[in-house]
């Protein structure tokens, strides 16, 4: 059961810590409705979190609740991969991080909804409806400031280029993914990033950007590993439940 559960909070973890990225920009949109779609995103992410820290509670069996993964863990007990927790430099770079990982989770979610785990499939095949949403949309914007006007194109190619290096650990895997695959509940994920580059591929062609190629990639989230950012987003989320933490809402 080990593996399980730290199999579904890695799932949590990346909606998580995006969701709470994106909620960072509401108000900051560049009109009403972005900006409205922007938090709507964000609420679907918290809530896709939220489904898999429950299920995640409840195989650990341990006494902790959702709350409790949520925001009473150390920085190295999460393991959202490192591009999720980025910063939001600006509209471009809030775009092309959305973009990459809406075309992970989509491809993800699609094989997870045939889990042989029933929870993680039901929780999936929900969040695939949401995802193939998010995924649209992002897709449209890079496609939409790749091609606008030279400034817009500059600053999405630059966002691509800067968050590039965060790529390749969307799809390590480890003893635990290797694991559950044998079982039937986890994903190859060298399948996964077949089916995501294709996309990448496709949408940077539709919107005149270049395909970044080699540089530095990071890696170790699967360690609890993370860029000095991931410390200001839980010191931010964590302050409220461990400063009162018999509160209730």
């Amino acid at each position: 059961m080990k593996n399980l559960f730290k199999y579904t909070v890695r799932l949590a973890d990346n909606s998580l810590i995006l969701g709470h990225r994106l909620a960072e920009n509401c108000s900051w949109g560049p009109y009403l409705e972005e900006d409205i779609s922007v938090t709507n995103t964000s609420l679907d992410l918290l809530g896709q979190a939220e489904e898999f820290l429950i299920y995640a509670a409840e195989v650990e069996n341990e006494g902790r609740t959702a709350d409790d993964l949520a925001y009473k863990r150390p920085e190295i007990e999460y393991y959202n991969v490192q591009l999720t927790e980025q910063p939001n430099d600006d509209f471009a770079h809030i775009q092309a991080r959305q973009f990459f990982m809406d075309a992970f989770n989509f491809y993800l979610y699609s094989a997870l909804k045939n889990s042989s785990d029933s929870t993680i499939a039901a929780i999936s095949a929900k969040s695939l409806k949401e995802v193939t949403y998010h995924l649209r949309r992002s897709s449209e914007w890079l496609i939409r400031l790749g091609k606008g006007t030279p400034e817009s194109k500059e600053r999405m190619q630059k966002a691509v280029n800067d968050l590039w290096q965060f790529t390749s650990e969307l799809f390590e895997m480890d003893e635990v993914d290797e694991a559950l695959i044998s079982e039937g509940i986890a994903i190859d994920l060298k399948e996964i990033q077949k089916l995501w580059k294709n996309k990448i591929t496709e949408i940077f062609k539709m919107a005149d950007l270049t395909y970044p190629e080699g540089g530095y990639q990071a890696t170790g989230s699967r360690k609890g590993y993370h860029t000095e950012y991931l410390g200001f987003i839980l010191a931010e989320m964590q302050y409220l439940p461990r400063a009162y933490p018999t509160a209730k809402w």
